[in-house]
C-alpha cells in the first residue's frame, strides 16, 4: 500500500467527448461551470482516515483488478495520473506540486443508480490501477515535458489484443497545466455537496490535511470497441503513457505483444481481471 497516506482524486468531464460515452453528462445538469470547456468537478477515490466510508478503502494496484460483486459493467479508464505535494495556509490547499506521473486506469462500475461520481470508482481493495513505472517532472507548465506524452490502452481478452481508448495527447485535455491546477485548488476548497459532486474540504478535514496525493487528470475518449466491450475475469487491462517524441503507437502496440512492459519514458499499467483477489 505504497501511498495509503496519500488522498486521492479525479477529474471528471476533463476530454471531450467521454462523458456522452459513458451515458454521463446528464448527471452533471445541476453543475454551473463558467466556460464550455471546463471540467464538471473533481471526485474522491480514496481518503485515508475517513469514519466508516467506502473510500477509506485503500483501491490501488499496479497488478490487479479485482471485478465488484455486483451485475454491472466495468470498463478501463485510461488516464494520466500526477503525484503531488500539497501546501496548506489556515486549512486550505495553497499549492499543488506535481512531482512525477504515470500510467493510470480510473476503473469504472456502469451503475446508473450512482448519487455521486465515487460510488462508481471504489467498490474495494484494487478497484483502481495507477503503475509503478513513475516519471518525474520537473513543472507543470505549457512547457513542461508531459505535453510531449500520449495516452493509448489496450484489453486483452481471449489471447486477442485490442485497442480500447484513443490514443490521446496528454496535452489535448480542455484543462491542463497551471490551469487545471488553478482549478482543482479552488474545487478542493471550494466545492460544494451538488449532484453528483461532493465537499472536498470536509474530507482533507477528516484525513487531517494528507501532504500528498494522487490526481488523476481524466478519462480520454474509447474507441468503437471499448466502448462497447467489458472486463471479465482472465481479461488484462493495460495502459500507457508514452514520450511520442520516441515512440508511435505502433512500437507500444509491438512492445506489448512481446509483453515487453518496461521502456525508457514509458509508463506502462498491467493489471489482470480476477474475481477475488487470490484467483488465478
Amino acid at each position: 500500500m505504497k501511498y495509503e497516506n496519500y488522498f486521492g482524486i479525479g477529474v471528471a468531464g476533463n476530454f471531450t467527448g467521454h462523458l456522452e460515452q459513458a451515458n454521463e453528462a446528464s448527471d452533471f445538469k445541476a453543475i454551473e461551470v463558467k466556460e464550455e470547456t471546463q471540467p464538471k468537478a473533481i471526485f474522491p477515490f480514496y481518503f485515508p482516515n475517513l469514519r466508516d466510508s467506502f473510500l477509506s478503502t485503500y483501491p490501488i494496484s499496479s497488478s490487479d483488478i479485482i471485478l465488484p460483486d455486483s451485475p454491472y459493467d466495468v470498463q478501463i479508464e485510461p488516464e494520466v495520473a500526477l503525484i503531488c505535494n500539497i501546501t496548506y495556509k489556515e486549512n486550505k490547499v495553497l499549492e499543488l506540486k506535481p512531482i512525477s506521473f504515470g500510467a493510470y486506469n480510473d476503473c469504472s462500475i456502469r451503475r446508473p443508480d450512482a448519487q455521486k461520481i465515487s460510488h462508481k470508482k471504489n467498490w474495494g481493495k484494487s478497484s483502481k490501477g495507477f503503475s509503478d513505472q513513475l516519471i518525474e517532472i520537473n513543472s507543470f507548465s505549457k512547457d513542461s515535458e508531459l505535453n510531449h506524452y500520449c495516452i493509448c490502452s489496450f484489453h486483452k481478452s481471449n489471447n486477442e489484443i485490442h485497442q480500447y481508448g484513443e490514443t490521446s495527447d496528454v496535452a489535448s485535455y480542455s484543462y491542463n497545466n497551471e490551469k487545471l491546477l488553478d482549478w482543482i485548488i479552488d474545487r478542493l476548497n471550494n466545492q460544494s455537496n451538488i449532484g453528483p459532486a461532493e465537499d472536498m474540504s470536509q474530507y482533507l478535514a477528516e484525513s487531517i490535511y494528507p501532504e500528498q496525493c494522487i490526481i488523476s487528470i481524466g478519462a480520454t475518449r474509447y474507441t468503437e470497441y471499448g466502448q462497447s466491450n467489458f472486463l471479465k475475469a482472465g481479461d488484462t487491462s493495460i495502459v500507457v503513457v508514452f514520450d511520442k517524441r520516441e515512440y508511435c503507437f505502433e512500437d507500444i502496440l509491438g512492445s506489448i505483444k512481446k509483453e515487453k512492459y518496461h521502456l525508457v519514458n514509458a509508463s506502462f499499467l498491467v493489471q489482470m481481471v480476477r474475481n477475488t483477489i487470490n484467483a488465478s
